[in-house]
């Protein structure tokens, strides 16, 4: 019984395979990650990214069948992550599953990648209750939404320049901790103070955000004193941008009807912005939303999900590459 969907997510870094059932039951997944490979640069090498696609993709598709103890003849359709991302990258693995879709005679359903991170949070079993406010935060993109449904979504405000991600990557960077610099930062934070002033950029503003200036204000801070404590450069800097999401997610949870709060993105990961976030909800009377930390990050589970809304609603979008695909684009 053809009861699956292949998943397949190459819009950046990591090579990522998935077979989920429309429950969001998670049968098998696995990511072929490129840490080693763009660490040394301190942020994605775009060209070495679509290399290691090319090397990883298709022995991971076969590791996933094989760990589930399925053959494509469970798969109903194959789910592609269509943008946004990296040309090369997204190449990848677009023209894998369409090759695959061909030779099984099977659909292949372009996805938006950002549609694919708002469904983490009911990867395993459902626990989005509607309406709902979402924020989603990842190295690429930052934005808060209102859902209706797991499609009916509508942008209420998003990032002028920097994702806080990004922000995240290159402060670690410039305090030489490596790459990705989420984790490190936020691991370097727990031991320092937080005691420079950053800016937190446009608080008092709608629900819009910007990271740029604190990126800057934390490298004119470095480049002005002689000795600082790297913690407390981090935990000052954690501290500005947890002011700004919570604020934001406050502003939006006054202004729209909502029963819970949905945080999803590779920054959902960070644990000061976990425990920021259930403190918040308690306060405001809502249930936090959170994919488990494994489905924070970029993974093809997320994006077969999304595959199986685009069924049910007879959608078929092409496998075909959009770079500057926004939410609105379903």
């Amino acid at each position: 019984m053809a009861d699956l969907v292949l998943g397949i997510e190459s819009s950046c870094d990591d090579t990522a395979v998935a077979l989920v059932k429309e429950n969001g039951e998670v049968v098998s997944s696995l990511i072929a990650s490129q840490v080693d490979i763009h660490s040394q640069f301190g942020g994605v090498f775009p060209e070495l990214a679509g290399r290691a696609h090319l090397e990883a993709i298709l022995p991971t598709i076969e590791a996933v069948f094989e760990q589930a103890g399925v053959t494509h003849k469970n798969v109903k359709a194959i789910g592609v992550t269509r943008g946004p991302g990296l040309i090369g990258s997204l190449l990848v693995g677009l023209n894998t599953a369409k090759s695959l879709g061909l030779g099984w005679n099977i659909p292949v359903i372009g996805v938006n990648h950002l549609r694919g991170h708002l469904r983490s949070a009911d990867l395993e079993f459902e626990k989005v209750k509607y309406p709902a406010i979402v924020l989603l935060v990842s190295g690429g993109h930052t934005f808060l939404a209102h859902m209706e449904s797991n499609t009916q979504i509508n942008m209420l405000g998003t990032t002028r320049d920097d994702s806080v991600g990004e922000a995240y990557d290159k402060v670690s960077r410039m305090l030489g901790l490596g790459y990705p610099g989420g984790p490190v930062v936020d691991r370097t934070a727990k031991t320092g103070e937080a005691n420079i002033p950053f800016p937190r950029p446009m608080i008092h503003k709608e629900l819009e955000f910007s990271f740029s200036g604190l990126k800057s204000a934390v490298a004119r801070y470095l480049d002005k004193v002689d000795t600082y404590k790297t913690e407390d450069v981090a935990a000052s800097f954690v501290a500005s941008v947890m002011e700004i999401l919570i604020k934001k997610c406050e502003k939006a949870i006054k202004k729209y009807p909502a029963k819970c709060l949905v945080v999803v993105g590779g920054v959902a990961a960070s644990p000061q912005l976990r425990q920021a976030m259930q403190l918040l909800c308690e306060q405001k009377g809502l249930e936090l939303c959170l994919p488990p930390i494994k489905w924070s990050t970029d993974n093809a589970a997320m994006i077969a999900l999304a595959t199986w809304d685009y069924i049910r609603l007879g959608k078929h979008p092409k496998a075909s590459p959009e770079l500057n695909l926004s939410l609105g684009d379903f």
